[in-house]
């Protein structure tokens, strides 16, 4: 009940603030409104099996920021997803959330400084390109938190991704991406799981009014429920994408950000 409650207060949240915006004069490809990222964390087992064939299907792209201990556990899957078009990205080696988080007790972001969280970036990266072939261009902050240390000592890792990645993306964040301003080692990502189709369509048309670029975050791919995205409300963007009409882009959040900093220096060029 009180996750129910949380989660219809978050998306109203979202809705209010991308109703904030003044719209502006960027233009995404091809007369689009909106663009749209699907991403997923960890390597769960279900994005490979049901999540791979359902993107496919459908010819959307989509970005997978995977954990190496699950990655191993289906090393064929992400080869298959990679050379599918699908993007591969890095969650770190240690998934580091808040000491608070109890699956985070025994390695807490409170205990991180700048150079141990350097290491485990690079780390993380090599691992990932040991193990399939790429080196990610963009990340996904575990639990969506970008500190390290405790108290006066300390900081945000935001700059250490920004070196190292195109891209940052956040998580349970309140708000599209407004890609005149944005930045892009703090991209906002929106809670995906547990949306009914209406509550995920309803996001990206609000930011379809806003010229926003809406990047959801998932966890399982499945039936709707906590940490599940729901398969039925995927098909129902898909769906709802394929009509000229309607103006969205569907793409990696790798692909998108190429985009918005490609467009955003032309734009300064010019001026």
């Amino acid at each position: 009940m009180l996750r129910d409650r949380f989660r219809a207060i978050s998306v109203l949240a979202l809705l209010s603030a991308s109703a904030l915006w003044a719209q502006g004069d960027f233009k995404w490809p091809a007369g689009k409104r909106v663009a749209v990222s699907f991403s997923f964390d960890d390597a769960r087992l279900s994005q490979v099996d049901t999540g791979l064939p359902l993107f496919d299907t459908n010819g959307v792209k989509a970005t997978f920021y995977v954990s190496l201990k699950n990655a191993e556990k289906r090393l064929d899957g992400w080869k298959r997803a990679i050379a599918h078009g699908h993007e591969i990205g890095s969650h770190s080696l240690s998934h580091a959330c808040t000491a608070n988080y109890h699956l985070s007790s025994t390695m807490a972001l409170e205990d991180f400084n700048l150079t141990t969280m350097a290491r485990d970036l690079d780390q993380a990266n090599a691992g990932i390109k040991r193990l399939l072939g790429v080196t990610p261009v963009t990340f996904a902050y575990p639990c969506g938190q970008k500190f390290v240390g405790r108290g006066l000592a300390a900081r945000s890792y935001i700059p250490l991704v920004a070196e190292r990645y195109l891209a940052g993306r956040g998580y349970l964040d309140e708000a599209p991406n407004d890609p005149k301003v944005c930045d892009l080692a703090q991209s906002m990502g929106t809670g995906g799981d547990d949306l009914t189709a209406a509550e995920m369509l309803a996001l990206v048309e609000r930011a379809a009014k806003r010229g926003g670029w809406l990047i959801l975050v998932g966890h399982e791919v499945g039936k709707k429920g906590y940490q599940v995205t729901d398969v039925a409300s995927l098909e129902a963007v898909f769906r709802y994408a394929k009509d000229p009409a309607n103006g969205v882009w569907i793409d990696t959040v790798e692909s998108v950000a190429r985009y918005v900093a490609k467009t955003r220096a032309a734009s300064t060029a010019q001026r």
